[in-house]
């Protein structure tokens, strides 16, 4: 294995799109122990590729080489089954203490085979205050040869106590060429697909794939950016609103429920139980219960995310309308539904536009603050009826 030309980042970094300044601050830690901390949070916008290059940078921190990318140390340690590299990544809507008590635990065991002992929490935006403050001591009396690795949206989203004992690496959105250019060349997609894909998903990495390889997916998001153009009385908001629920209640179901039977099952299997009988005994029962109760859990985080992600389409349509009314040459994120956009830029003022954006913005935060999703919905699509046209 050598080490990759002097000014070129090395091949660990491939997936990181559109990040240099960040690759750069990684590779100089890597290589300069002055360079290096304990602590390190990584936030960016969703789909900018946070998880990816902390799983990178873990690979780079156990490499021999620094980062070839292709060595054990470089594969294991991105894919999460390294000895050293513990992950959490959780499907709750929040880190409980006891997920980080397990956590502080590991971090204060010497690295198994590798130069440091690596702890990545994908979603450190979901630590509770009682969680992080289980986590203040690993942070602020670190063990040696441990390395904490957080990732969040922002650092508004992560307790204080938290990010100030943490040194702080932001990531962008990545340019949408760059996100196509990954697309063909890791996923094989063909360049057009690849470009829509990427433009569609604002460069969210994980979506643009998905949006790419799934053509239900591609159908979700035409008719979430239709209902735009279709909202013209109180009546078709309501219906937008449960349109939009369903939509992602529909894609939580064909995604989860399967993996939920098989869970379940195999939960069965391994207590030597019965699938087929019509009762349990108390102790299955109970184990069967803490099961169903996060399989819930996930399902109402599931539904909020895809609830989400229908409302940053939304938004794009009004922002591509602001677009079309200014005559600016800025592409637009929906080429693909331009009638709809036009239609929209014509019904609504400037201003008007403004207020759709807003509205919408409302009810992200009002579902991320725990409003029923579908009255949070209601409120917003009434506010973006088409103006009755004089």
């Amino acid at each position: 294995m050598t080490a990759s030309p002097a000014g070129a980042a090395a091949p660990i970094w491939r997936d990181v799109v559109g990040q240099s300044e960040t690759i750069a601050t990684l590779t100089r830690a890597v290589s300069d122990p002055s360079a290096m901390t304990h602590a390190w949070l990584f936030t960016g916008p969703p789909g900018s590729g946070r998880s990816t290059a902390a799983r990178a940078f873990a690979g780079a921190l156990l490499c021999p080489s620094g980062g070839c990318g292709e060595c054990r140390e470089c594969r294991t340690a991105v894919d999460g089954t390294h000895a050293d590299v513990d992950v959490l990544a959780t499907e709750a809507l929040s880190i409980g203490v006891a997920a980080t008590r397990d956590l502080v635990q590991l971090a204060g065991r010497s690295p198994s085979v590798g130069r440091y002992r690596i702890i990545l929490v994908e979603d450190a935006d979901r630590l509770t205050e009682q969680s992080g403050n289980a986590l203040l001591k690993a942070l602020e009396e670190p063990t040696p040869r441990t390395v904490w690795l957080l990732c969040a949206p922002s650092l508004e989203d992560v307790l204080i106590t938290v990010r100030s004992r943490s040194r702080h690496v932001r990531l962008r959105t990545p340019p949408v060429a760059e996100v196509s250019a990954l697309l063909q060349r890791r996923d094989g997609i063909d360049p057009g697909m690849a470009t829509y894909a990427a433009r569609a998903a604002q460069s969210h990495i994980g979506l643009a794939k998905r949006l790419a390889t799934d053509e239900g997916a591609r159908i979700r998001r035409r008719d979430t950016i239709a209902m735009a153009a279709r909202i013209r009385g109180v009546s078709d908001a309501v219906g937008a609103a449960a349109d939009l629920l369903h939509i992602a209640e529909e894609e939580r179901d064909r995604t989860l429920d399967a993996r939920a039977a098989a869970e379940k099952q195999r939960l069965l299997e391994t207590l030597g139980a019965d699938p087929s009988a019509r009762t349990q005994p108390p102790h299955i029962r109970a184990q069967v219960t803490a099961l169903d109760k996060e399989h819930k859990t996930r399902a109402t985080r599931f539904t909020r995310d895809m609830v989400d992600r229908a409302l940053v389409d939304l938004l794009s349509v009004y922002r591509d309308a602001l677009v079309v009314r200014s005559g600016s040459p800025v592409a637009l994120v929906n080429e693909d539904a331009r009638p709809v956009v036009e239609e929209v830029a014509h019904a609504f003022t400037s201003e008007g536009l403004l207020g759709a954006m807003e509205a919408i913005a409302t009810a992200r935060e009002r579902i991320a603050a725990n409003v029923a999703p579908l009255l949070a919905l209601e409120a917003m699509a009434v506010s973006l009826q088409l103006p009755t046209r004089r």
